[in-house]
């Protein structure tokens, strides 16, 4: 599934990036998938065998007004085809190729307190320095975490936590007794 995600998810992209209507799509693709996730009639009436392409396809012209054809003909398809249960996966996908083509990494900072403005903006300039990359930038705090920083950037994560450190320190002692 994720597979014909990502295919469906490139093509998507490609159509709209060449149409220049990029960050149009993006959006219309969020709120349709927000919808859809958020209405269990919808679900049943788009992921159900039981509808025809056809039935479904008129669904999404009666209930979706002022979209983008090219997004119009893209759900048609997915309804087409019997898609349309991996339009979340395609949202995803969707979202990671946008992501990359504007350069961006999302950056999460775990510490123990709140930490003031001017020190997370710092954290995000430095990452942007070594990654080139624009940071999308969150914090959160969890008291656990006791001192230190736990960062996520991308994929990654740097636990330079005083937890961390703390367990490290507790597993070299079990293990030299």
């Amino acid at each position: 599934m994720d597979e014909i995600a990502r295919v469906y998810a490139r093509s998507l992209f490609e159509v709209a990036q060449e149409h220049g209507v990029l960050d149009e799509i993006r959006e219309q693709l969020a709120q349709f998938a927000d919808e859809l996730e958020g209405n269990h009639e919808l679900q049943v009436f788009f992921f159900s065998p039981y509808f025809s392409s056809r039935e479904k396809i008129d669904g999404i012209e009666r209930a979706i007004d002022g979209a983008d054809e090219r997004f119009l003909r893209f759900l048609g398809l997915l309804a087409e085809r019997h898609r349309m249960p991996v339009i979340f996966r395609v949202r995803r996908a969707f979202e990671s190729l946008w992501a990359e083509e504007n350069k961006l990494i999302s950056v999460s900072v775990t510490s123990a307190v709140e930490l003031d403005e001017r020190t997370l903006e710092g954290i995000g300039k430095q990452i942007e320095e070594q990654t080139g990359r624009h940071v999308e930038l969150t914090s959160q705090v969890d008291p656990d975490v006791l001192g230190g920083l736990v960062l996520r950037v991308g994929n990654m994560i740097l636990d330079a936590s005083v937890r961390n450190r703390l367990d490290r320190l507790r597993k070299q002692v079990a293990s030299a007794a």
